[in-house]
């Protein structure tokens, strides 16, 4: 673990209300709650070192924002690989090297044997190499070889097939016996099952905790599951060294309605973490009211958790650099009156992004935006593939984020804000942060059906609703806001609302939470 932590970071800061530790298991730079928070809290008196993942992407692995610290610390991933997935398995797939890596040697290797016989023929044929034997004679012998490295080659392939189905079945754990044996574990091992199925949660913790320990937090922000059991284990050494620290989980979705992992073993594993650390937390917030009810019902908590909305700043200016914000159609290369439907999040495909780009023959007028982390991510690519073939790649833009004080400004030059979020669990229950961007930038919206978006757009009358996945009813629904944009955008005209979506508004309540910790543990403080 390579932190050297700066003697600025071991002091509190003079005159501060509490020293605050908040820890995200990212790079920090994409995600504009911890950023939000961070800054928001120092700003109002409290000493905050935010912890993040360093991941060899970022520039630098320390800077300020605002008055708070941010450190990133580079986790090993020394636990996710256990060693029993690094031997053969005669069981699963008994022809599968043990690893891809022997098999693309063996490949290569019998790739140079074929390779050594053919220049040896060639060289007899040519009269380049003499034989005692006449040419025929070697020519005859070298059948034999040549045989062999058919058959050789022909054997390795099937088992270099072999392991990659092995690597497959690794990777998903489904299999009848992995479904045995993660049941066996959760029976016998309760919410500690994860130890078994998923260690590699470890890493996290290895790596954090040293550092925790070494800033000596009044309080532990933890953003997420990951974080919550990081954080529950810094707080219970705390305690058994004598020190009042106390214990925030900032839950971001519901874990259970995840279904994003591949590895079938992966999201049972890190219920059971979450449902082992969950009861060390003195108090939990969320991202809506809905998850609120829903952490409160599944964990038996004493409260239902303080919401803490993913909403965007009403200050738009920089507090940070001066640097003017890019226009959104400059950068897609189109006049003010062309139609411009922006998306702008996470690019995958539960995002249902796939229905703008499908929808464009029937919207010739229209271009389509993609602000994502990247515009070379491999869902973005296949979306501009897809533009390609459909003969509208001239009309699909892919742009890369902006830092998130700019985000609103930026999308005020889009024509309609686009969520085509398809029906999963924790897309049901929230209010997502482009929601709240959209809005701030006084976009009319075009949103799936999924419950609780749908709800809110259509009781404000901000935008139309279309069916999830339904191309068809995406066309009427751009069609409609296209027709008459005023209708829509009328309803941020409404005294209070905008008001209430802020981050500012936001803030308070996180104080609030921070204060009453403070006050519980006997420090007095006031906000």
């Amino acid at each position: 673990m390579a932190v050297d932590l700066q003697p600025s970071l071991k002091a509190p800061r003079r005159g501060a209300r509490g020293r605050v530790v908040m820890l995200v298991d990212n790079g920090v730079h994409g995600d504009s709650r911890v950023q939000k928070q961070a800054q928001s809290a120092a700003a109002a008196g409290w000493d905050v070192i935010l912890l993040g993942k360093l991941t060899g992407k970022e520039p630098v692995d320390t800077w300020m924002l605002g008055e708070a610290e941010v450190r990133l610390v580079r986790v090993k991933s020394r636990m996710s690989v256990q060693p029993r997935d690094l031997r053969a398995a005669p069981l699963r797939r008994p022809l599968a090297y043990s690893s891809d890596r022997t098999a693309e040697f063996r490949r290569q290797q019998v790739k140079a044997w074929r390779a050594d016989l053919r220049v040896r023929g060639a060289a007899l044929a040519s009269g380049q190499t003499s034989n005692p034997l006449g040419p025929a004679a070697a020519k005859a012998w070298l059948t034999v070889p040549r045989a062999a490295a058919k058959a050789t080659s022909r054997w390795v392939s099937l088992r270099a097939r072999e392991t990659r189905k092995l690597r497959g079945i690794r990777r998903t754990r489904s299999t009848a016996l992995d479904r045995a044996t993660t049941a066996f574990w959760l029976a016998t091992m309760g919410e500690r099952a994860w130890r078994r199925l998923d260690p590699g949660v470890w890493d996290f913790e290895l790596t954090f905790g040293p550092v925790i320990d070494e800033l000596r937090p009044d309080i532990i922000h933890a953003n997420d599951f990951r974080m919550l059991g990081v954080g529950a284990r810094a707080k219970l050494r705390a305690v058994a060294a004598g020190r009042d620290v106390k214990l925030v989980w900032d839950a971001h979705e519901f874990l259970p309605g995840v279904r994003s992992w591949a590895n079938q073993r992966k999201l049972p594993a890190m219920v059971a973490y979450e449902r082992e650390h969950a009861k060390f937390a003195d108090t939990v917030m969320t991202v809506s009211g809905g998850l609120a009810e829903l952490l409160q019902r599944t964990h038996k908590l004493p409260e239902r958790p303080a919401v803490v909305l993913n909403a965007p700043e009403a200050a738009v200016t920089s507090r940070t650099t001066e640097e003017p914000v890019p226009d959104i159609r400059e950068l897609c290369g189109v006049g003010p009156d062309t139609p411009l439907l922006v998306y702008s999040g996470l690019a995958a495909r539960q995002r249902g992004l796939d229905i703008m780009v499908d929808a464009l023959p029937q919207l010739p007028a229209a271009h389509a935006v993609f602000v994502a982390s990247s515009p070379e991510l491999p869902y973005v690519r296949n979306l501009m593939a897809k533009a390609e073939e459909l003969g509208v790649a001239d009309r699909v833009h892919a742009l890369p984020y902006v830092p998130h004080w700019q985000v609103v400004p930026f999308l005020t030059g889009a024509t309609v804000g686009v969520i085509p979020i398809h029906h999963w669990p924790n897309h049901e229950i929230a209010l997502i942060t482009k929601f709240f961007e959209y809005s701030h930038a006084r976009l009319p919206l075009v949103v799936s059906d999924v419950k609780t978006m749908a709800e809110v757009t259509r009781e404000t009358g901000q935008g139309e609703v279309f069916t999830a996945e339904d191309v068809d009813d995406y066309v009427r629904a751009v069609r409609a806001v296209l027709a008459d944009p005023a209708r829509y955008t009328a309803a941020y005209e409404d005294e209070g609302r905008l008001a209430g979506w802020t981050w500012e508004a936001q803030a308070k309540v996180l104080d609030e939470v921070y204060t009453r910790l403070m006050q519980g543990a006997g420090h007095g403080q006031q906000p």
